[in-house]
């Protein structure tokens, strides 16, 4: 599609939602499955791996830096490790698309290979901030530069040796958390992590899965420069953030019913399910079990009354990412919705407390945005209307599911950044009972 077409979301307002089905694989681990089996010695076998734009650009990166990877195939990825030492310097800047998780990540883990090497990325993320992982990976004595503005293209110089700090992270994330983790495979010493609220850890989980011990005491995390990581296999479960949609979908729409299955309900992921119950959502945890280290269960939803809450700040980093639908989710509330403590959700793909609060007026509701969150006066009836989504994938998709709600349709703009995280959304949301079509506009 070239730049002067807009994909186009064309949403029939009402419906249910029906069904059982498997959203995606995780975007968070499919990304650290690829860097950690590329730096891992033997052959990593992946299932379940996300084939959508984000992920595929860490892939792309490892293979243009010497790794032999075969796939995706229906998720399946097969990588021939290339040990802690083997990557090659590519020819060409690593392009990481619209992936801030693929540029904060690698920004570490490159930083001590003693290569020299430029990230680059597209223009939504060239204007996200990267000192945030560049200053700390300077005092391991990393070279990045960004640009004056503290921005991407990230360009990194060979150095001959990192050295472990102890860092207190500023903001609960766990992009600067894996980043310096990363880093600290190549750093002489013990690298220490602090965090201020506890963020995801699968890269702490799958380090100890490629054999690589990470130690945690209460809310420090730290690793020891200087071992190796071994090859295993790793089915990666579905992406509570791709569900997150169904999850709000299914609660608001009446008459629905849906099962998704192997969804990840890692307890540093799990603040969407937290937040839909305490607002009164009928969600059912059913057939927990914990595959390659991660836990997974099926999720059964069904509609229910939800009612306004204040959103407890210790379930922000826990939902972080789910937010735009968590928003819908509010308007269709009885009472208000309070969110405090989220200024993070400002720097993502895009400034999603202003663009969610633009658009839920748009549609009707009654939405004043803060500095650092929002307030939501729910109980209103949606409207029809055309909403922009600014290339924000996460926002696309929760306006897609206000139509369950809304008496009218609901045109939503700017919509192909959706197969970042979440390829066949429209497919599979469509076979679920949501009423949507996709065109495209000049």
């Amino acid at each position: 599609m070239s730049s002067t077409e807009n994909m186009v979301f064309r949403v029939q307002s009402g419906g249910a939602l029906r069904g059982t089905f498997r959203v995606p694989g995780d975007k968070s681990i499919s990304h650290r499955s690829i860097m950690l089996g590329s730096l891992a010695e033997g052959t990593t076998h992946i299932t379940g791996f996300l084939e959508g734009d984000d992920s595929l650009a860490t892939l792309k990166a490892f293979r243009s830096m010497g790794v032999s990877i075969e796939g995706p195939e229906k998720g399946q990825v097969t990588i021939q490790g290339v040990g802690k030492h083997g990557l090659k310097e590519p020819q060409a800047p690593l392009d990481l698309g619209n992936s801030g998780t693929s540029m904060r990540l690698l920004s570490g883990l490159l930083a001590g290979q003693g290569l020299a090497l430029t990230l680059v990325g597209d223009s939504s993320l060239s204007g996200r901030p990267m000192r945030r992982v560049t200053d700390p990976l300077k005092e391991m004595g990393a070279l990045v530069e960004t640009t004056e503005s503290g921005t991407a293209p990230l360009v990194i110089h060979p150095v001959k040796a990192l050295h472990a700090i102890d860092y207190e992270l500023p903001v609960a994330s766990a992009q600067i958390k894996s980043c310096l983790l990363l880093a600290g495979l190549y750093a002489q010493g013990e690298t220490r992590i602090t965090e201020p609220a506890p963020t995801r850890d699968h890269t702490e989980r799958m380090l100890n899965g490629f054999g690589y011990p990470v130690q945690q005491q209460g809310d420090t995390i730290s690793l020891n420069g200087g071992g190796s990581l071994t090859a295993c296999d790793i089915d990666i479960p579905a992406d509570i953030s791709s569900a997150a949609f169904f999850l709000v979908g299914a609660s608001i729409a009446p008459d629905s019913d849906i099962v998704l299955e192997h969804v990840g309900i890692n307890p540093t992921r799990d603040g969407v399910i937290t937040i839909l119950k305490l607002m009164g959502a009928d969600i059912e945890v059913m057939n927990r079990r914990d595959v390659g280290g991660e836990p997974v269960a099926d999720l059964r939803v069904r509609s229910a009354m939800l009612h306004g809450i204040e959103i407890p700040e210790d379930q922000v980093p826990l939902a972080i990412d789910e937010f735009p639908a968590l928003f819908v989710a509010a308007a269709c509330a009885e009472g208000v919705t309070r969110l405090t403590g989220a200024e993070e959700l400002r720097v993502k793909e895009s400034d999603r407390i202003q663009v969610m609060a633009d658009g839920l007026k748009t549609l009707g509701a009654d939405v004043t945005p803060t500095p650092d969150g929002i307030v939501i006066q729910g109980g209103g009836s949606l409207q029809g209307g055309r909403v922009n989504s600014h290339g924000d994938h996460r926002i696309a998709m929760a306006f897609a599911m206000a139509a369950l709600r809304a008496q009218g349709e609901i045109l939503i703009d700017d919509c192909s950044n959706v197969n970042t995280s979440f390829p066949g959304f429209t497919d599979l949301a469509s076979t679920a009972g949501l009423m949507i079509s996709v065109g495209e506009e000049r």
